[in-house]
């Protein structure tokens, strides 16, 4: 296993999406059984795959931090192990409750990786290799609107810059400047931040 990537490189990026570049049209109302890629996502058909992408956020931040460490997962084959652990709770339909944190830290902490829930607490600060798996409100692609409230979608910080911005991948941004390596002032960020996630230890 490699050295999880240290605070000034940024962890590959993973799209909720198969299409990266189609997400602006999900969006806005394509249909997810519409993505050519779908397949590389690893769900067990089309249907699956259509049904799971608007849940997705967390797995989409999980697999860039397991891929940070070396280790490739598809985002579906993430999305069963963490599910067997309580990490989603699917009751048909469109009715899918999750990420449920436990889930996940239990997935990562079976793997020997110590990661712990951050809830109601100051957002941590990050050393060397360290990832926040950060809830925030979607909005946070669109930083000039003001979010209704806090939370709602995760998103994988990483570091910070030079000018002290928050390093963040986002797997639903809806440009590549949005998506990749996005730089905001921790202010701001705060404003989308709900004060908990996911804190992996490099």
């Amino acid at each position: 296993m490699t050295k999880p990537a240290s605070m000034n490189e940024a962890p590959p990026y993973f799209s909720q999406w198969a299409s990266a570049e189609l997400v602006p049209e999900f969006l806005e109302g394509r249909p997810n059984a519409t993505d050519p890629l779908w397949a590389e996502s690893g769900a067990a058909d089309l249907a699956e795959y259509a049904r799971w992408a608007h849940h997705l956020c967390g797995m989409a931040c999980l697999g860039m931090a397991m891929a940070a460490r070396g280790e490739a997962h598809s985002i579906h084959a993430l999305r069963r192990g963490v599910q067997a652990l309580g990490g989603y709770v699917d009751q048909g339909g469109d009715d899918i409750r999750g990420l449920i944190y436990a889930g996940a830290v239990a997935w990562l902490n079976a793997r020997g990786i110590p990661a712990r829930i951050v809830l109601d607490e100051p957002r941590p600060r990050l050393g060397p290799g360290d990832l926040y798996m950060a809830s925030v409100h979607p909005r946070i692609r669109t930083p000039e609107l003001e979010p209704p409230h806090k939370g709602g979608h995760l998103v994988l910080v990483f570091g910070t810059d030079e000018e002290a911005r928050l390093r963040f991948h986002n797997p639903s941004g809806h440009s590549d400047a949005t998506r990749r390596d996005v730089r905001m002032a921790p202010a701001e960020f705060d404003r989308f931040h709900a004060d908990r996630g996911i804190l992996i230890p490099g």
